[in-house]
């Protein structure tokens, strides 16, 4: 019975402005009340708004009412009003909103300007939504227009305040728009920075030195090389607005909008661009890791176990070394991550030996196919349960909507109360039919992998010869095909694999980094 019934809420409005008598909150209570009875609906909650405008979406109880509607679970499919415009009279909120609940499955339902389900209704429908579309595209033009406007004058825009800034209001007219002042807190250390990078301190440096005496990094967390780099070419700290590099749009080439002395400066124009000079010649040593880190054969596959960051590749002694070293310990230092440093060549060496001798071994490689060949032929079993499963199911599903069918035929029920469980029913079988077919997919997919054992030697030889003596692009894809990670803690090496490899079958294998490296650096 739920199922037939439409839940639904009602949502009444007076203006501030307005005493009609037949607009009272009591007289469209009664219109919606008597419309949701009339039509059989179930109203699971009513939402009033007393003395607010419809130009505005801040009335109490219709965010609580929009809110609602966008939970996961909804307990409600439309909203009764008494006229449209008691739901918002600013049409732009009206598009917003619609446009918000249609993606919910919420209709918004006005009982004194009802659209008929008709040719006529459907054509006023569409030529609706087609104006409503064209209207969002010029609302959206409308709105770049008048950033790009705020912009030009100096107003700040974005949501995001610069370290060192924070937002102030300013009255401009009958508005009220958004500056930045310095932050009594960060602008020093802004300030601290920049003076650091030009007395020839490195971000390494800088970034220890502010950890060290407790500053917390934006957004919270320690500093690190990146975040410095980012402060350290950001414009807004000599006062300069820079708007539109990443709010063009889809039609929109225009340039960004550039507005210098917007706000008070942190740091003085000389300052700033000799701190560009200095970052230019230093380049190498704030571009990020990941960059450089291509021609390691194991970037990617090595993570620390004390604090979850990748291990990058990094050059000591003018390249004359080569190490894998863990990110937070390269960015912020050993204070933050004491973590183990492993030299290239002797770690590289040792995993690719690794894979080519244990991993892609003849016997164990037979005894893995030998094994997946069986898991595949026991799957038949399963196979066909499962698919008499499904088709019981098909079969006991279509004798309940037939039944319903001729429930419809028989006038026994009212057809549109059964026109919703019909649909659903129908649904629902075809979404048996679906996984059912997903199945049968799947089944000739798996049979289609059991492989002849002998056949496969000869490629397993062509993967030694790849991992020895290929490119490194053809290696690393090799290494990442058996193994997932490799973790490490301290004076141990933990090797996750792609899947269990005989002879014992284990998936997870931890040894000692002193097998790797006698004599690894601290």
């Amino acid at each position: 019975m739920g199922n037939q019934i439409k839940r639904v809420v009602i949502y009444a409005r007076v203006s501030s402005d307005r005493q009609d008598v037949d607009l009272s909150i009591s007289a469209q209570l009664k219109s919606l009340r008597d419309y949701a009875s009339k039509h059989g609906f179930f109203v699971a909650k009513e939402f009033v708004d007393e003395a607010e405008s419809g130009r505005s979406t801040a009335r109490p109880a219709f965010r609580e009412m929009i809110s609602l509607a966008r939970a996961k679970q909804h307990p409600f499919d439309m909203i009764l009003v008494w006229k449209l415009s008691r739901f918002a009279r600013n049409r732009e909120d009206s598009i917003i909103y619609k446009s918000l609940l249609r993606k919910q499955d919420v209709q918004v339902v006005s009982i004194n300007e009802p659209i008929e389900d008709s040719p006529t209704g459907r054509l006023m429908e569409g030529i609706i939504e087609v104006i409503d579309e064209f209207y969002s595209s010029n609302l959206a033009q409308d709105i770049t227009r008048g950033l790009r406007e705020n912009a030009s004058r100096g107003f700040f825009n974005c949501s995001r305040v610069p370290y060192g800034y924070m937002k102030k209001k300013i009255r401009d007219g009958e508005k009220e728009r958004n500056t930045l002042v310095p932050h009594p807190e960060q602008a020093p250390i802004v300030e601290r920075i920049f003076n650091e990078i030009s007395r020839g301190k490195g971000l390494k440096e800088i970034a220890k030195g502010l950890n060290g005496d407790g500053f917390p990094a934006p957004a919270g967390g320690k500093w690190g090389k990146q975040r410095l780099h980012k402060i350290l070419t950001n414009e807004s700290y000599i006062g300069r607005l820079v708007w539109g590099k990443t709010h063009r749009g889809k039609h929109n080439n225009l340039p960004p909008v550039i507005k210098d002395d917007a706000w008070q400066a942190l740091i003085d124009k000389t300052l700033f661009d000799d701190v560009q000079v200095t970052l230019a010649s230093r380049a190498p040593k704030v571009t990020h890791p990941r960059v450089t880190s291509s021609t390691y054969l194991l970037s990617g596959l090595i993570k620390c176990h004390k604090c979850g960051a990748a291990y990058i590749g990094y050059g000591a002694k003018s390249g004359q070394f080569h190490y894998y070293v863990c990110g937070t310990a390269y960015s912020k230092g050993k204070g933050i991550c004491p973590s183990q440093h492993l030299p290239k060549e002797k770690v590289e060496g040792f995993i690719t030996n690794k894979v080519s001798d244990y991993v892609l071994s003849d016997d164990n490689l037979l005894k893995l196919i030998r094994e997946s060949n069986m898991a595949i032929e026991g799957a038949d079993h399963k196979y066909r349960e499962q698919m008499e499963v499904f088709n019981r199911e098909i079969e006991q599903w279509q004798l309940r909507l037939d039944r319903l069918y001729e429930f419809v035929e028989t006038k026994a029920i009212d057809p549109a109360r059964m026109a919703g469980r019909i649909t659903e029913l129908q649904d629902k079988i075809e979404k048996i039919k679906q996984a059912k077919l997903d199945l049968e997919e799947d089944h000739v997919w798996q049979k289609a992998r059991i492989f002849d054992p002998q056949k496969i030697l000869p490629y397993v030889a062509e993967l030694r010869e790849f991992l020895n003596t290929r490119g490194l692009v053809e290696r690393k894809t090799v290494l990442r095909s058996f193994i997932e990670c490799i973790s490490v803690d301290d004076d141990k090496l933990t090797f996750d694999y792609t899947m269990p490899f005989p002879p014992d079958n284990q998936k997870q294998e931890t040894i000692s980094v002193l097998d790797i490296v006698p004599s690894a650096p601290p």
